[in-house]
C-alpha cells in the first residue's frame, strides 16, 4: 500500500508538471511580442486570447537618414524603444533642449551606442512628448515627437 501511493504521487507530481510546461490552457503559447515598427499600437490586432493589461513596447529605429517614425502614436502606459541603427552614437532626450524636463519617461534612453537599443519607462499621461539627440539638437533629423494617449494629430488640450 505504501508503495502504491508514493507511485501515485510522482504520478500525480509528474502529470502537474507536464501539465504547467505548456501543451494546454491559456499561457502555454506565450511568446513575447517582438516591437512593430510604425504602428504605436503596441500589440493590437492578433488572434484572439486575451489582452495583456502592459501594451507591448513601440519602436523608434534611428538612422543615417534620422529617426522614424517622426510622429508615433502609443496608448497611455505604454513605453518605447529605441534602435540605433546608424553607425555613430545618439543620445536620445526629452524637450525642451538642454533641461530635458517634458517627458521623463524619454530620459530613460540616454546615450545609445551603434547597434544598441533601450526601453523608456511607461508613458503614463496623455500627451506630445517632443524628443531629440542631445549630441546635435538642432538638427531636424534626430528629433520627433511621441503622443501619448492618441492616434494622429493631439488635440489642443494637449500639453507641450
Amino acid at each position: 500500500m505504501k508503495r502504491w501511493i508514493s507511485t501515485g504521487m510522482v504520478a500525480v507530481g509528474m502529470s502537474l508538471a507536464v501539465t504547467a510546461c505548456g501543451g494546454g490552457g491559456g499561457g502555454g503559447d506565450y511568446s513575447p511580442a517582438a516591437p512593430s515598427q510604425n504602428t504605436g499600437t503596441g500589440g493590437s490586432g492578433g488572434s484572439g486570447g486575451s489582452s495583456s493589461s502592459t501594451p507591448a513596447a513601440a519602436t523608434i529605429t534611428i538612422s543615417s537618414a534620422g529617426v522614424s517614425p517622426r510622429s508615433l502614436s502609443i496608448e497611455a502606459g505604454q513605453k518605447v524603444t529605441f534602435v540605433n541603427q546608424d553607425s555613430r552614437p545618439h543620445e536620445i532626450g526629452s524637450d525642451p533642449h538642454p533641461v530635458h524636463t517634458d517627458c521623463p519617461p524619454t530620459n530613460t534612453i540616454g546615450l545609445l551606442q551603434p547597434g544598441a537599443s533601450k526601453t523608456t519607462s511607461d508613458y503614463g499621461t496623455m500627451r506630445a512628448c517632443g524628443f531629440h539627440d542631445h549630441l546635435d539638437p538642432d538638427n531636424a533629423a534626430w528629433r520627433g515627437t511621441i503622443l501619448v494617449g492618441t492616434t494622429g494629430t493631439p488635440d489642443p488640450g494637449y500639453v507641450r
